[in-house]
């Protein structure tokens, strides 16, 4: 799915970036050219970033615990 129209962003390369370390929403707009011209899609993008990175979240979690 395209994200941003601007500079043709789809949700791939937004996951991308968020699995190459981008944690914020101005680290994954750096990183993808998102949200740089007109910024109608930083919710979307923001979002995404959000779903994305909470399972990795929640992984982490488990696997601190697991260590203890």
């Amino acid at each position: 799915m395209i994200v941003c129209q601007c500079h043709v962003v789809n949700d791939t390369a937004i996951a991308a970036a968020v699995d190459a370390g981008a944690r914020t929403l101005g680290q994954v707009c750096r990183m993808t050219g998102a949200g740089r011209d007109c910024g109608a899609c930083v919710f979307s993008v923001r979002r995404l970033v959000c779903e994305h990175e909470a399972p990795r979240s929640v992984e982490d979690l488990e696997l601190r615990d697991e260590a203890s």
